[in-house]
Order: structure tokens, then C-alpha cells, then sequence
């Protein structure tokens, strides 16, 4: 008896404990797809990697982009401990070119309503007056015999998605789930995991098909970083050439305007984030950039004054250069962990503004006394201010520099006794002299 209750209260106690709730991970991948939504993509599945997670579902909307980062991506999708789930959604969106073969690389496929998937021949780019410059027979083939891999390995309908190339073919979902391009139709999340849960996936996750465990599940949302958001932005190609032309044209404005510097400035980060939206940078060498800049503006600023311009771009080129060295704060962007990202920021504003502020005072300072001339003698007497001791009609005595000279006034006006005078020039040891608040052209300070 006694032993039946000790096993009653271990499988009452510990039965809770050792039972494992369903997670599944849901982010969302919108946009051109550059080397920066490989980053995306690379972040989310590790956080549902290192939560053990049931599942994650990619929220896809996208025209295409990069054939580089598309099969990064795919790499990724094969190499991930938890099923990868591809949805394209919401309706109106499209899984096209690029994006195609993301899906088709997935464990499972779903589309909700309204959505499209296809249109996926490859080309070299666009010609100056916008047609499309057409990929030659052999890219063609081979991105062909790519596309029906990925289908066949995942027992997926080739002939259909090889029409997706050869044919330009854009298919909806009833079409895809017909024709076995797709597993699912869901009209949201919660439909996509009552009508998946059970389903074994298409692609091998750690070298075995899975059943997916998703009834019940609790759903944890990945929100995208700061950066990610603003990066979609920049790497839409006709934001990046506006921000690229923009560029030159404030440069080259900035050039036959000197002495105002905004242009330029304007135009040099204008130019910098025109070079990071085309995706020709990761994060790291995006930040790595922006800190170059950086440092030429406060540089700039030291040399050529601008009354604190260079010296607030600095800043912020530099923050944000930094932010995107260290990432957006998981365990997987790049440099340091989440706990440390937070403490960093601190350091990164910190270390910004001293940069700004020595550039803009410190070494400006340094700068400015390499650049003066040593001046003794006659020459530095000129602007200092003395003080009438005897009246100056117009000649008289002045105290300066806690010496008595013989001093006259410039414009033959007589100046009483006490009354403040800046020294404008010298004859001999006599000295020239005005009234302290009067106004007098620079050149009058020059030696007779």
C-alpha cells in the first residue's frame, strides 16, 4: 500500500513538471530579400531552436531579390532543429521568384487566401529604359533544375514548379494545394496550426520526417528589431536609387557651394545608406561603414568648423553604425549576448558623445593654435583693450597690459578719461585707438 501511494504521488507531482507545453514561434519576413532577411531569418529559427520550440512560422511577403541570400536562407531552413513552416501571408501577398524557392525549401507550405506563389525566372537586371534584361539559356537551366531539386526532395509537384520558371507561372493557393506545390490553406495562424497539427513535414528536421505537434499551442510572436524595420525600407531598389542620386546631387551642390557643408554631409549619409539598401553589406560591415563616416565627419569638424554639423552627424552615423556592429540584441546577432546588448548601448551613446565633443572642442582647439602665428612684440598689442588715463583730444595716455603708452584717437574724437579702448594699430610706439564698442574694419588692425 504504502508504495502504490508513493508512485500515486510521483505521477500526481512530477507528471506536471516533466510534460512540456507546445510552442510554436511566429515572425514575419516582409520585403526584397538581401543578405540582411537572411540575417532575419537566421535570428528567428535560432530563437525557436534554443526555446526547443514545437515549430516557427515564417509570415512571408515577398516579390523576390538576391539568388545569393535566397540560397543562404534555404541552408539555413535545412540545417534548423525545428520544423520551419513557410506561410505566405497576409492576402495580397506573394511568395514570387526569390521567395519561391524560400517556400519550397520550408518544411511545410501554407498560403492563406488571396496570396500567390510562382513567377520565378531569373534576370540579370533592368536595362536604362526599364525592360528587363533576360538571363542567358544556361542561368535559366540551372535555376530549372534548382527549383525541381528542392521539389523533388520534398516531394513536391516539379513539372508544376519547373512552369514557374520556364512559363513565368504565378499559381493561388487552391491551384499550389491541388497541384502539390503546397500542404496548406489557412485563413490565420490559429487555422494554420488546427490544419497542420499532425502532419509530417516534407524536409528531413535532424535527419527525420516529424509529425507536428501544434493543437494547443502557445503562440510567441518574434517582433522585429529597430533595424529590421528600417531595413525593408532601404533595400526596396527604387528607395536606394533615389537615396543614391539624391546623394551625388547634394555632393556636387555641396562642392560649388563651399563654406556651408550641409550638402555634403546630407549627401555622403544619403550615399552611405543608398550602398547599404542595395545589399552589397551584412550588418557588420554596414556598421563597420557607418563608423568609418563617423570618424571623417569629426575629423571634418576639427578641421573646418561648422558650429557642431559634422560634429552631430558624427554622432549619429556612429551610433548607429555601432547599433548595427552588435546587432539588435539576441543571443545570435553577431557579436555579444542580449544581456550585454543592453548594457552596451549605454557605452555606445556614451563613447559617441565624447567623440563628438572632443573632435568638436578638444582637438579643434589643438588645431586652430598649430594654425595661429606666433605673434610678439607690436603685433600682439593689437585688440587688446586699455583704458584712458588722459584724455585722448586726440592724443593722450592709455593703461594697457598694466603699462602706460602714449595713444591717439583713429577718428580725431576726443575720449574722457575711464573710458574702455581697443587698440587698432601702432605708429611707431604710438598707439592707435578706438572706442571699445565701435566698429572697425578687420584691415585697420594691420601695422603702419
Amino acid at each position: 500500500m504504502r508504495k502504490i501511494l508513493i508512485a500515486a504521488f510521483l505521477f500526481i507531482f512530477l507528471t506536471p513538471a516533466l510534460a512540456q507545453a507546445s510552442v510554436v514561434y511566429v515572425a514575419q519576413i516582409k520585403g526584397e530579400i538581401t543578405p540582411y532577411t537572411y540575417d532575419q531569418f537566421d535570428r528567428y529559427i535560432s530563437e525557436a531552436e534554443r526555446a526547443n520550440a514545437n515549430a516557427i512560422i515564417i509570415l512571408l511577403d515577398t516579390p523576390g531579390g538576391r539568388a545569393d541570400a535566397m540560397q543562404n536562407i534555404i541552408e539555413r531552413i535545412k540545417s534548423a532543429e525545428v520544423p520551419v513552416i513557410t506561410y505566405i501571408y497576409p492576402p495580397g501577398g506573394m511568395a514570387a521568384s526569390a521567395g519561391t524557392y524560400i517556400a519550397l525549401g520550408s518544411h511545410l507550405i501554407a498560403m492563406a487566401p488571396g496570396t500567390s506563389i510562382g513567377a520565378c525566372r531569373p534576370i540579370l537586371g533592368y536595362s536604362q529604359n526599364g525592360s528587363i534584361i533576360e538571363a542567358p539559356p544556361k542561368v535559366v537551366n540551372f535555376y530549372v533544375s534548382y527549383i525541381k531539386s528542392l521539389a523533388k526532395a520534398s516531394g513536391r509537384n516539379e513539372t508544376m514548379v519547373g512552369k514557374f520558371i520556364t512559363e513565368d507561372l504565378a499559381i493561388d493557393p487552391e491551384e499550389a494545394l491541388n497541384s502539390g506545390v503546397i500542404e496548406v490553406i489557412a485563413n490565420d495562424v490559429n487555422d494554420l496550426l488546427e490544419k497542420a497539427h499532425g502532419m509530417k513535414t516534407k524536409v528531413p528536421v535532424r535527419g527525420e520526417y516529424v509529425a507536428l505537434d501544434l493543437k494547443d499551442a502557445e503562440i510567441r510572436y518574434l517582433e522585429p528589431s529597430l533595424k529590421d524595420r528600417v531595413i525593408p525600407y532601404l533595400t526596396d531598389p527604387a528607395v536606394a536609387y533615389v537615396l543614391l542620386t539624391l546623394g551625388i546631387w547634394a555632393l556636387v551642390l555641396g562642392f560649388l557651394s563651399p563654406g556651408w557643408h550641409v550638402p555634403e554631409t546630407v549627401g555622403a549619409i544619403m550615399i552611405v545608406l543608398a550602398i547599404i539598401g542595395l545589399g552589397y553589406f551584412g550588418y557588420r560591415s554596414a556598421g563597420l561603414l557607418l563608423i568609418v563616416l563617423a570618424v571623417i565627419f569629426f575629423i571634418a569638424e576639427a578641421l573646418t568648423p561648422t558650429f557642431g554639423l559634422f560634429t552631430v552627424a558624427g554622432f549619429i552615423t556612429f551610433v548607429l553604425g555601432s547599433i548595427m556592429l552588435f546587432g539588435g540584441g539576441s543571443e545570435v546577432d553577431y557579436l555579444v549576448s542580449r544581456e550585454v546588448y543592453s548594457q552596451i548601448r549605454l557605452i555606445i551613446v556614451t563613447i559617441g558623445a565624447l567623440l563628438a565633443l572632443f573632435f568638436a572642442f578638444g582637438m579643434a582647439a589643438v588645431i586652430r593654435a598649430r594654425r595661429r602665428k606666433a605673434q610678439t612684440g607690436k603685433e600682439e598689442m593689437i585688440g587688446l583693450i586699455g583704458e584712458v588715463v588722459e584724455p585722448l583730444s586726440p592724443e593722450g595716455m592709455i593703461r594697457a597690459r598694466g603699462e602706460l603708452w602714449r595713444a591717439r584717437s583713429k577718428d580725431g574724437k576726443s575720449i574722457g578719461i575711464g573710458e574702455k579702448v581697443r587698440i587698432v594699430g601702432m605708429e611707431g610706439l604710438k598707439l592707435i585707438v578706438v572706442r571699445e564698442k565701435e566698429k572697425y574694419p578687420k584691415e585697420e588692425g594691420r601695422m603702419r
